[in-house]
């Protein structure tokens, strides 16, 4: 059971990458690709309707996390507390910048919220990023079941590692480029005129740089947690995510070049989803490792709720996943198709 509800997390985790992925991506290009105010509404208008309903995909892992692996939420959210808070303001000032921005017609009003939009998206990709890099490498949780770490120490990852050394950064910025892919395709699938073929060409260039830094991942993941690919091969089923991987990015690649929007876009979604869903299965089943010694791991066997509480949480899971369902299949079916230019007036889009 407790082997479940680690799959659970790790699927809530990987749809809130892929949905609020898009928007991450959006507001990282969103000077780039948007030139003018028009322009901009329109990146704005393409995200408004999804972007709030998205970001409650974290709030709900959150929650089963904390329901599913207690032990593993305290330890995880009082050692990380620095940059969760700096993610939670990133996040905060991401949502007022959306809904601030259209409120006054000041030139210099709407470039000041157009400018923290793009930096909040771009530094909460980032951490995040660099959070999961943590979790690869793993954090110095001691005999007491705790850790704590400065924010940076000499940027080598070891037994005391701080929360950002060469390793996280690299991740945060493969995260970055991930997500700004992502977005890239999405807003090609959305808009329509400049920012369509803004959209298109950031597309090409970006997935080419995703795979180029993949390989740097790769190796770097394979020299600071070397047990993480051996655990993947010795578990054939694993190997369906690895081609799964290689097949999305094939898809990509291919929808790029034959200009198929929605195909791109669901390409790269089975990109990120499959390269998460690889990780998780190559740490399980460690949920959060200890650089100090592996003794002190948490597992799913040693840090998961008892066994009835799981079997009871997981019918109300259940049935809240079919109302999220419903919900999510009608908000997208509502705003399907191309967005159009939004008038004075009409906020961001929704």
């Amino acid at each position: 059971m407790a082997t479940l509800w680690f799959a659970i997390v790790s699927v809530m985790l990987a749809f809130y990458v892929v949905l609020d992925g898009f928007d991450f991506g959006a507001g990282i290009l969103h000077l780039l690709v948007a030139r003018s105010d028009v322009e901009r509404r329109t990146v704005l208008a393409a995200i408004g309707p999804v972007w709030n309903g998205n970001e409650v995909w974290l709030l709900a892992a959150g929650g089963v996390l904390v329901f599913a692996f207690p032990q593993v939420y305290a330890v995880g959210f009082s050692g990380f507390y620095l940059p969760l808070m700096m993610a939670l303001w990133l996040l905060i000032l991401r949502g007022v910048s959306i809904e601030f921005r259209s409120l006054e017609q000041s030139h210099l009003w709407r470039s000041f919220w157009d400018g923290v939009f793009c930096v909040s998206s771009l530094l909460t990709a980032v951490i995040l990023g660099a959070a999961l890099g943590n979790v690869i490498r793993g954090v110095p949780i001691n005999a007491m079941g705790f850790f704590t770490g400065p924010l940076f120490t000499n940027f080598k990852p070891g037994v005391h590692p701080g929360v950002l050394d060469w390793y996280t950064v690299l991740i945060g910025v493969f995260a970055l480029v991930t997500l700004a892919a992502h977005g890239a395709t999405y807003l090609w699938w959305k808009t329509s005129e400049q920012v369509h073929q803004r959209s298109y060409l950031a597309s090409r260039w970006l997935w080419g740089i995703v795979i180029a830094v993949a390989v740097l991942v790769t190796i770097a993941t394979a020299s600071v947690q070397p047990a993480l690919f051996p655990a993947l091969i010795g578990r054939p089923w694993t190997w369906i995510l690895a081609l799964g991987i290689v097949a999305s990015i094939g898809v990509v690649f291919f929808s790029l070049r034959k200009k198929r929007e929605l195909s791109a876009f669901l390409g790269s979604a089975g990109f990120i989803v499959c390269l998460l869903a690889a990780t998780a299965a190559g740490l399980y089943p460690v949920l959060l490792s200890s650089t100090i010694d592996h003794a002190y791991d948490l597992t799913v066997a040693n840090s998961a709720t008892g066994t009835i509480g799981l079997q009871t949480g997981l019918i109300w899971w259940t049935l809240a996943l079919i109302l999220v369902t419903g919900y999510f299949t009608y908000l997208f079916h509502s705003f399907r198709g191309k967005v159009a230019a939004p008038s004075e007036g009409d906020g961001h889009g929704h």
